[in-house]
């Protein structure tokens, strides 16, 4: 028998201040509501944009270290797996499905033209499209930074 494959990846923004919680043994638990939005242009060839919440759910010293990073607007790129629960709610029964992320990059945070605290955190402001990392990835020990802005394509060197 050959296993499936259980992948999403996801690139949008927080929609809400992350949530951390801890479940009856002390895991860190936290959850997040990520928007994705699609633009289209319809039958009448009338442009429109369409959003997509997704709940996101990352586990253990991970959850800890996002929480203290992470906020609403954060453009983020997201991988993981789907999981669905159901519980039941006034006798009917419902179905949750959420996100089982395992890594998470930073985008650059959704509508942001100003200067942005500069990555050796001396007070120096970082103008949008200096040198510097695009994406950050986090290790199991924790968080390595957040990058500015990311530069517009016309604006990079090469």
């Amino acid at each position: 028998m050959t296993d499936g494959l259980n992948k999403v990846i996801l690139m949008g923004n927080l929609g809400s201040d992350p949530e951390l919680r801890y479940t009856g043994n002390g895991t860190p638990v936290l959850q997040l509501r990520m928007a994705t939005n699609e633009s289209f242009v319809d039958k009448n060839k009338e442009p429109k944009e369409r959003t997509e919440w997704h709940n996101i759910v990352f586990w253990g010293q991970r959850a800890e270290a996002l929480a203290k990073v992470l906020s609403k607007g954060d453009g983020v790129l997201i991988e993981g797996g789907l999981r669905t629960s159901s519980y039941e709610k006034d006798g009917i029964r419902r179905y949750r499905t959420e996100v089982i992320a395992r890594d998470l990059r930073f985008t650059g945070r959704r509508g942001v033209a100003q200067a942005l605290p500069g990555p050796d955190d001396d007070g120096e402001a970082t103008q949008p499209g200096a040198e510097v990392p695009t994406t950050a990835r986090l290790g199991k020990n924790g968080v390595r930074g957040r990058p500015p802005e990311v530069p517009a394509l016309d604006e990079l060197p090469y």
